[in-house]
């Protein structure tokens, strides 16, 4: 049978329209129907014979008509319009605190955000189910159903497109493409405006916002949702008996749901016996860490936390994480250029089963140094020396510290420690985390439980590349807070290039498991030192002003051992800082920011994270790398053994 072939596109845009309905009456009693494949193409089978009188042909979609065209039975190249475009309009209005009310822009200035909407006028908007937008030379990101955020990055005009999915009326055929149309618009884009020539006053000299300080905002936001006070206090919600505040439920929208999987399991492994205590520990530690490990749901920055990004960023800031974590995490430039760098034919995959390359699209912000500085502090050697004398060995010396301890089966904390020993066989060991330092950082621990494996693939380099950057940042402060004077950025981008591509190096093998566990073991060794059982038998300092509950039992424990001196605040510092400053370091695209301003922001936004962690390494370590003269790379674990020997002679 001769066959009639044809195409549907939109009138103005000449795109193809995707599941259009085709209607073709051939004669008086003989009518087809069909729709449009994705490309906009349709054919069908005609009992009329060539030479024969023509068919009549046309299409529809989302309420809009065709003109009606005579076929020919053996027509190969049909061609229907329909006019969608018209239904549709974008604008683009002017996003900002200083306007009274957002204003229609004709055109984009580079570095500036805009809301773009799309107005769709009837019948059309009745089908509309979703929009789906790109963009070629900027970004874009959807923020309701018929709108977006749109950020140019150049110069040159950029080119806007919006597909538009709808749903098909009442007694429509099924079995086609769902129905689409695309619409598209080009915007000129005009450079920002020139930054006034900075002349010498008293006050700092300005710096233009960066589109990266919104990365750093998520990386304070998940500090302080894996901090150990909000661990404690999502162990005590889930695994304790809830109690009744409605304040919870307002607090933590996930209240009436966290704990049911915890308090079936606790009445199925929890007996008076056994390590289900422990193991159910462990497991919530684990959901604690899935669940606010994740920056996407941590919802909106409130109170004193926004007040204060506000006032670090010195700029208006939203407090939608989400749309952050969404911008510069799911999407982020540090990633995709090495993705396209090294895998350039592989098709990213979202499974571990699956060949190519496995899109993190939403990594966990957790930085290994942190367990090191931890681990420095004593806190696992505290709970060893716990975990050795519940088993009943003696310690090393003539006389055990220890000897007086006693955990009755009254208390809850002697079955938590049981499970823990029991455990053991699965816990990172000392030397493995010690390896890992080694890769990551070229870190080592000293000691009788770490005997020197040799590393296979050490970082040198990191710990003289971190160092000089702390060192320039010391000199960019100074010079910043001169107001005769315009700090010079170059060098600490330098900086900053050099210790990112140290870092890209160490993250290979273990890089994403091994910092994950070695995190979830030291937040249940943090509980069990803050457990009210291993406080009233250490009897720690009560006057001295910790920030955590676990802190004055580790220091207690190091002047019963006779181990270091030097408090664990500081070590909790060094690792909390530098965790945050290297994560900035780690998945921002260093390697190709060439904007001095960028690496200025980024010093005056950590400002205080990285005079923190030179205040804290110079009370550790005894150095001060703010020295003019000569920056130290040594080993930190050789620092410390050398203090501990000075430490001896003095006692």
């Amino acid at each position: 049978m001769p066959l009639i072939e044809g195409h549907v596109v939109d009138l103005h845009s000449k795109e193809p329209v995707a599941g259009a309905h085709v209607k073709i009456q051939c004669g008086e009693d003989v009518t087809h129907f069909c729709h449009t494949d994705p490309w906009g193409k349709f054919s069908f089978e005609t009992v009329q014979e060539p030479g024969k009188a023509g068919c009549k042909v046309s299409a529809s979609l989302f309420g809009v008509p065709s003109r009606e065209v005579v076929a020919r039975p053996d027509c190969a190249d049909l061609r229907l319009t329909l006019d969608l475009s018209t239904h549709v309009a974008f604008q683009i209005l002017s996003r900002g605190d200083c306007d009274p009310a957002p204003q229609p822009c004709t055109s984009l200035v580079a570095g500036r955000e805009y809301a773009m909407d799309l107005q769709i006028g009837d019948p059309v908007q009745s089908y509309i189910h979703h929009v789906e937008w790109s963009a070629k030379g900027a970004d874009i990101t959807p923020s309701g159903k018929h709108s977006a955020i749109i950020f140019a990055h150049g110069h040159s005009p950029v080119t806007f497109a919006a597909k538009l999915y709808g749903t098909r009326p009442p007694g429509d055929a099924g079995g086609a493409p769902p129905p689409s149309f695309m619409v598209s618009t080009t915007q000129s884009v005009t450079p920002p405006p020139p930054i006034p020539v900075s002349r010498v006053s008293l006050q700092r000299s300005a710096v233009r916002p960066t589109r990266e300080e919104n990365l750093w905002t998520l990386i304070r936001a998940n500090k302080r949702a894996i901090g150990f006070n909000e661990y404690r206090e999502f162990i005590n919600r889930v695994l304790c008996s809830p109690r009744k505040d409605e304040g919870l439920a307002v607090r933590y929208p996930t209240y009436p749901q966290d704990g049911q999987r915890f308090h079936r399991e606790q009445g199925e492994l929890i007996s008076t016996f056994g390590v289900g205590a422990y193991e159910l520990l462990r497991t919530a530690t684990e959901l604690f860490l899935l669940l606010n490990c994740r920056v996407e749901n941590k919802g909106e920055l409130e109170g004193e936390h926004l007040l204060a990004e506000r006032a670090r960023r010195q700029t208006y800031t939203s407090g939608d994480l989400r749309q952050m974590a969404q911008r510069f995490l799911g999407d982020n430039n540090y990633i995709k250029h090495v993705i396209e760098a090294a895998f350039p034919q592989d098709e990213g995959r979202h499974g571990v089963f699956c060949d190519g390359v496995l899109l993190r699209q939403e990594p966990c912000l957790i930085e290994l140094i942190w367990s090191y500085w931890h681990e420095e502090s004593m806190l696992t050697q505290s709970l060893a020396a716990i975990s050795r004398r519940f088993q009943n060995h003696h310690s090393r010396g003539s006389k055990d510290p220890l000897a007086h301890f006693e955990m009755d089966p009254l208390r809850p904390l002697n079955n938590i420690l049981w499970g823990y020993v029991q455990e053991e066989y699965r816990r990172l060991t000392i030397p493995r985390r010690s390896l890992e330092y080694s890769h990551h950082y070229g870190l080592t621990l000293f000691g009788k439980a770490n005997p020197g494996a040799r590393s296979a693939d050490p970082r040198s380099k990191f710990l003289e590349s971190f160092h000089n950057l702390l060192h320039r940042c010391a000199q960019f402060f100074k010079e910043d807070n001169d107001t005769t004077v315009i700090a010079d950025g170059f060098p600490l981008l330098n900086a900053l290039r050099e210790v990112h591509l140290v870092l890209a190096q160490g993250a290979h093998n273990q890089f994403g498991d091994l910092p994950w566990t070695a995190r979830v073991e030291m937040l249940i060794e943090q509980w069990i030192m803050a457990r009210s059982e291993t406080r009233d038998f250490l009897q720690s300092r009560a006057m001295v002003p910790y920030t955590q509950a676990w802190m004055p039992q580790v220091d207690t424990m190091k002047s019963l051992q006779g181990w270091t001196d030097i408090s664990v605040s500081q070590f909790h510092d060094l690792g909390t800082y530098g965790e945050q400053l290297l994560l900035s370091i780690r998945f921002g695209n260093w390697m190709e920011i060439d904007d001095e301003d960028v690496a200025k922001n980024w010093a005056r936004y950590w400002r205080p994270e990285a005079q923190g962690y030179l205040h804290a390494y110079r009370a550790v370590a005894g150095v001060d790398l703010t020295n003019p003269d000569t920056v130290d790379y040594t080993l930190p674990g050789v620092l410390l053994q050398r203090r501990l020997e000075a430490q001896a002679r003095v006692r």
